[in-house]
């Protein structure tokens, strides 16, 4: 029987100096969750004379991190192909649950997360590096939503994250319903392993929900807002413009933990 890899929290490394953000980021979120760091940089064809040189650098942005945090488990991984099969790639053959990845690049990564099996953080890397301990969230009338409350419920169990709900409020009584339900299931799930949070019913819609939990966010100086990308997505969405683009181009310096809706999430095993 072959051994189960460790799970691992991937940095998307880029080669510039933002990566210290980006690494600072994900030794963050692997030590809340007890995971393996994991940098990966997706080579151009034209690069693959440089793998040599670039997986020395990947392995030199890890001296620090060995030397100051020596129990944390670290690897490196060059991978070339479509940027869209990336995260299945990365889920499936090596235990990625998270990728971290630079806001500014979101149209570069943006069909890769439409995509993925696992949740994208984009971070930027003027911030801070966030603590992740006071978290929004919005909820419209999508089953998926409990994909958001599960990842929220884990920063709450390993990081005592406390969670702001901001449920929609639409007009149409069957979709009310459809909120309210999942208000219901998540307030279920954070009472049952006891997750502080907080539930306030909004002013927006479901189309505009998630707009209203990113100002929200921003005015109470949270440090994460946890999104739900679209459902369905068309050739004029991807010329137009997707929300969830728009949400991570205003976010500033907050991060923003993007779920795709369209995939069966992969669980992090505790």
């Amino acid at each position: 029987m072959s051994e189960r890899k460790e799970q691992k929290i991937v940095v998307l490394i880029n080669l510039t100096p933002s990566d210290k953000s980006l690494i600072l980021n994900g030794i963050k979120i692997a030590s809340v969750f007890n995971k393996e760091l994991c940098l990966v940089y997706h080579y151009q064809k034209k690069e693959k004379k440089k793998r040599n040189s670039i997986r020395q650098k990947l392995q030199d942005y890890l001296i620090p991190v060995k030397n100051e945090i020596p129990g944390m488990k670290t690897s490196t991984l060059l991978i070339s192909g479509a940027v869209s099969e990336m995260p299945d790639l990365l889920a499936d053959d090596y235990e990625a649950i998270m990728l971290i990845a630079e806001a500014s690049r979101f149209r570069s990564y943006a069909k890769a997360a439409a995509a993925s099996p696992v949740p994208f953080l984009f971070t930027n890397p003027e911030a801070q590096i966030s603590s992740f301990s006071k978290i929004v969230m919005p909820v419209d009338i999508r089953k998926e939503n409990s994909d958001a409350a599960l990842w929220c419920s884990w920063f709450g169990r390993f990081n005592k994250s406390e969670v702001v709900v901001i449920g929609a409020n639409d007009k149409d009584r069957e979709m009310q319903k459809m909120v309210g339900h999942n208000i219901l299931l998540t307030k279920k799930l954070f009472n049952k392993f006891q997750i502080r949070h907080k539930v306030y019913k909004g002013i927006k819609s479901s189309l505009g929900n998630a707009f209203e939990a990113l100002e929200l966010a921003k005015s109470s100086e949270s440090d994460l807002l946890v999104i739900l990308g679209s459902s369905t997505i068309t050739p004029l969405d991807w010329l137009i413009g997707l929300p969830e683009r728009k949400i991570i181009g205003q976010a500033e310096k907050l991060p923003v933990l993007f779920i795709n809706p369209q995939r069966d999430n992969y669980i992090l095993c505790d």
